[in-house]
């Protein structure tokens, strides 16, 4: 029994201390079919055609003409985001991304990776972006203050935007599974169709999110 609504996102299927909800997070690796490595397939042309259309955004933003390294792994990120957030729609699947600890790595990871590499091989140009042109000499220091701070938060904003969309969705659907107790049946059928609506627009913010996280990532990247 739930003792609050938060309840539902506890990881509490506990093993010899060991919780293994975390491991829904390694489903997509058993998703693809053997048919999916044939030469020709449908499956293989739809996840083909969602990467291109992927690296086209990144090209676009990056500025780049072939694939390389860093299109590939924002492409698998999104991939990653994508389908965890998808299997949160499932029954009695834990929702990896509604919880800090797996958007957070994530988010710190890639921007620590991005600042390491931009202050050791871009220092003149990481410093140029702490103050923006055209900025008046006397503002230069409260300037430098702001960049930096904004900077240092972006980790956490990339968290917490991917967390809290997907909380609120699963927040609103209990809330609306609850009442089906307490209401007649033209209420609970009423309310079976507002969770149906619901259910697709959360198909939805999970294509949404894990896009927005792969936009994010790569502009940060066309800072370095």
């Amino acid at each position: 029994m739930m003792t609050n609504l938060f309840s539902s996102f506890d990881p509490s299927t506990n093993f010899i201390s060991m919780s293994f909800n975390w491991l829904s997070i390694f489903l997509g690796i058993f998703f693809p079919p053997l048919t999916f490595f044939f030469p020709q397939n449908r499956m293989k042309l739809v996840v083909l055609t969602i990467n291109k259309t992927l690296f086209n955004e990144f090209k676009m933003l990056m500025s780049i003409n072939s694939m390389n390294g860093n299109s590939i792994i924002f492409i698998t990120l999104f991939t990653f985001i994508f389908y965890n957030n998808f299997l949160g729609l499932m029954p009695y699947i834990f929702t990896a991304t509604s919880h800090m600890v797996f958007t957070f790595s994530f988010s710190l990871t890639i921007w620590l990776t991005l600042m390491f590499f931009g202050w050791v091989n871009n220092y003149f140009h990481m410093m140029a972006h702490l103050i923006p042109n055209g900025t008046p000499l006397i503002l230069t220091w409260f300037m430098v203050i702001i960049e930096t701070t904004s900077n240092i938060i972006r980790p956490g904003t990339l968290a917490v935007r991917l967390m809290a969309n997907m909380t609120a969705g699963h927040l609103l659907l209990t809330l609306l599974s609850d009442i089906n107790n307490k209401v007649n049946l033209i209420m609970v059928t009423f309310i079976i169709l507002i969770q149906i609506l619901l259910l697709l627009l959360e198909m939805s913010v999970a294509v949404i999110q894990a896009y927005v996280f792969f936009i994010l990532s790569t502009l940060y990247t066309t800072e370095i």
